[in-house]
């Protein structure tokens, strides 16, 4: 089974999405399809046996979208060469500016934007026709309007301007209709094409062969604030796209690689595998690889947060749309196109913004019987008022066209998935990944998160967490001692020691023994130097005397204790450990003030895992447990009535993340982990679990928001349209405006979530002081 995200341009209605996934659906092969009506994509589920991309591609045409491919950085993925080229090279000017965004796979954004602007000038053009129309109106009798120019007839005149004022400006949404009628839907084009068509037809009946009373005007100004709460509806959902387009635009568009012995700029698009690219300072790294040669300071925080760059030698990992700051070097490309980085982060993403929350799939369903409601309800008001009560044939077709105008239907069909755009899109923004909107919604309701403590909790890599000196020795004697004879060394332990005594001055040593199991000596002015464990003091005849109990209890404590001794006599003790992260304690803190319980899950012993989790504030402990055991722990946790989020970032996690309700994977983890997990924390800090939860909360705080205002609009606005409170009534006009603000105000409601703080994200990120320093011993 595979899986593609494709564009949908002309996405005009929110509801036309559905059409495309009921077609999609119809398609053999097709396993699942979910599109997003404010992203302007569609993520499909296929057999590649039974069905082919193209042929996707095909069917979206023919529901009568656009489709250029797949939503991906381009500049990457496509094989253009040409267009990325003329991208690079014509950046002066606008055509060329337009043909860069979309080759970066802007498609659906600048089909958007253009959108926008097309609905501004109807609604520009609607506007300066419904004016002189307004004037020249007979009004009810309240003034008498001028004289028509050029000798008309005010009938004629009136139709001239009602004519211009509607036909060409409404025009989309009579498209948008019939597209959506052919695809089997119904949505918010069919009852403005209701209202607008019947005004306008009635209106043309009474100018040309009944001579009743017309109302063009009233027509045009319904459409006008129909076309500006469309148009303020389009900029809003256009403004939620700007995550995924951000994302997108950190490809760049050309690499330098060497072709023959001679250095070729290329587009990104043509770098193939095993490619040498060079790389100079202040260049975009175009694609994954091995650096070959040379060294320099790359900027990597749009990848993993981190706002210090990192040191690259050769033989280190470099990614795609990272920055380089200083040096020049060469790499290998190792991963192009699709299987970048920057390509799946983007992937992701799109899945999780076309993916549905389990209440998006009933206000779909719910706004479809919406539609056919307001139709029903539009024409039995009609029949009451008309034939039953005798009211005239003005006052109720007007009352239907208030019906048919005042219905919704967008608002409930924005409302989640709007929310789920922006929400996961400042997820992105800020390291955390959410694959798609189930989780975004389940990490609200999660009881438990089990934290594993290697790699999650601490930094999974030895650390001197204390050192004990020998009495009459500073502990820097000890320090320098262990760290002469170990430098060279590349056992972990040692490494941990030689970065510890970082800027001390070190002595130099000769004479260098590695003693195997056991540790190492080595010369130091003309005195033996001892680094190891118990066995090499008690070879040598070293006696440990008051700083054996010490050793004891910090073994006691699961700390793994290096012995250092020089000329005979013990220096003292370094206590080695893998440290907890600097942002561990304050996670767990801000967890349980969310009523949410913290457990820790380890193989190692019940008194060394006791002692960490009384570090961090953990009190639940599940120690001893073996790898294949894992996701058993989580069955008894869920077997209890508990929602169990799981956090890890190994191998061994990933049968506990598939088992969790909501997996946390560390991005510094696996590639099976993070395969496993619902949420990637990209920045491996475990306090993104923090941010990850307020996010979700705050994401669903919205949904709940633009529902509950979707479906009381809708409950409150028909027995008003429909005249139950008469002689209180409103006119179509109003109706448009209540109607075009239900849909504006759904979609502003989601997008102030992006201003909203939040712990963990942009400025509600944990403050520096709360992360403490790594433990230490005693």
């Amino acid at each position: 089974m595979s899986t593609v995200t494709l564009e949908v341009g002309g996405l005009f209605e929110e509801l036309d999405h559905l059409g495309v996934e009921k077609q999609l659906r119809q398609e053999p092969g097709v396993r699942r399809a979910v599109a997003n009506p404010a992203s302007g994509s569609v993520t499909v589920d296929f057999d590649p046996g039974a069905t082919s991309v193209e042929r996707l591609q095909w069917i979206i045409g023919s529901c009568g979208f656009r489709c250029r491919g797949e939503v991906t950085p381009r500049h990457i993925c496509a094989p253009d060469a040409a267009s990325a080229r003329a991208a690079h090279e014509g950046h002066g000017a606008a055509p060329a500016r337009d043909q860069m965004a979309h080759e970066m796979g802007h498609g659906a954004g600048m089909d958007m934007a253009a959108m926008v602007r097309d609905m501004r000038n109807r609604f520009w053009i609607a506007l300066a026709f419904t004016v002189p129309l307004f004037i020249y109106s007979p009004m009810g009798g309240m003034f008498t309007p001028p004289a028509p120019p050029f000798g008309f007839d005010l009938d004629l005149w009136l139709f001239f301007l009602g004519t211009a004022a509607i036909i060409y400006p409404s025009w989309p949404f009579f498209t948008a209709a019939g597209r959506a009628l052919s695809n089997g839907v119904l949505n918010m084009a069919v009852l403005v094409v209701l209202s607008v068509g019947t005004g306008y037809l009635f209106s043309v009946g009474a100018t040309f062969f009944f001579y009743g009373v017309q109302f063009y005007e009233a027509v045009a100004v319904l459409l006008v604030f129909i076309l500006l709460g469309h148009w303020l509806e389009m900029r809003a959902r256009a403004g939620a796209s700007a995550a995924i387009r951000a994302l997108l635009d950190l490809a760049p568009p050309m690499a330098t690689v060497l072709r023959g012995g001679h250095e070729v700029e290329v587009p990104t698009a043509e770098v193939r595998a095993g490619d040498t690219v060079v790389i100079r300072p202040g260049n975009k790294i175009p694609v994954d690889g091995e650096v070959l040669e040379g060294e320099s300071l790359v900027d990597e925080s749009m990848l993993t947060g981190e706002s210090m760059p990192v040191q690259k030698t050769p033989g280190d990992l470099v990614i795609g749309a990272t920055i380089n700051k200083s040096g020049s070097f060469r790499y290998r490309a190792t991963k192009v196109g699709a299987d970048t980085a920057l390509a799946q982060i983007v992937k992701l993403v799109q899945e999780a913004q076309n993916s549905k929350a389990p209440a998006q799939l009933l206000a779909d369903r719910a706004s479809q019987w919406l539609v056919l409601i307001a139709i029903v309800i539009g024409l039995a008001t009609f029949a009451v008022w008309f034939w039953w009560i005798g009211e005239s044939l003005l006052f109720a077709l007007t009352l239907t066209i208030t019906v048919f105008v005042i219905a919704c239907p967008d608002a409930l069909g924005l409302a989640t998935p709007m929310a789920v755009m922006v929400g996961t899109g400042l997820g992105a923004t800020h390291g955390i990944l959410f694959k798609n909107a189930g989780a975004l919604e389940n990490a609200t309701k999660l009881d438990v998160i089990v934290f594993d403590k290697t790699g999650t909790l601490t930094m999974g890599a030895p650390r001197v967490v204390g050192i004990v000196a020998a009495e009459g020795h500073p502990e820097e004697d000890a320090l320098r001692a262990a760290a002469a004879v170990d430098r060279g060394s590349d056992h972990p332990l040692a490494l941990a020691i030689v970065e510890r005594a970082k800027g001390l001055d070190v002595p130099q040593t000769g004479s260098f023994l590695n003693r195997e199991g056991m540790g190492a000596q080595a010369e130091i002015d003309g005195e033996t130097v001892f680094v190891g464990n118990r066995r090499l003091m008690d070879a040598e005849g070293i006696g440990l005397g008051a700083l054996a109990a010490e050793a004891e209890r910090l073994k006691g404590e699961g700390r793994t204790v290096v012995h250092v001794a020089r000329g005979g006599r013990l220096l003292g003790l370094i206590a080695i450990a893998d440290a907890p992260r600097p942002s561990a304690k304050a996670t767990v803190a801000r967890l349980r003030e969310r009523s949410v319980e913290v457990a820790m899950l380890t193989g190692d012993n019940e008194g060394t895992a006791r002692r960490i989790a009384g570090e961090l504030g953990i009190t639940m402990v599940l120690a001893d447990v073996l790898p294949g055991q894992k996701a058993d722990k989580i069955k008894e946790l869920q077997a209890q009535g508990k929602r169990v989020g799981m956090v890890g970032d190994g191998v061994n996690d990933a049968p506990a993340l598939t088992q969790a309700d909501v997996g946390f994977a560390i991005g510094a983890g696996t590639d099976v982990a993070m395969e496993s997990a619902d949420v990637v924390l990209m920045k491996s800090d475990p306090y993104d679990v923090v941010a990850a939860i307020e996010l979700s909360r705050a994401t669903l705080r919205k949904m709940h928001q633009n529902l509950f205002w979707a479906v009381a609009y809708n409950v409150v606005a028909f027995p008003m349209a429909a005249g139950v409170f008469y002689p209180l009534v409103i006119s179509p006009e109003v109706a448009a405006l209540a109607m075009s603000g239900s849909s504006a105000l759904v979609a502003v409601n989601a997008l102030l979530l992006k201003r909203t703080r939040l712990d963990g994200i942009g400025n509600g990120r944990i403050p520096a002081a709360e992360t403490g320093q790594p433990l230490a011993v005693g």
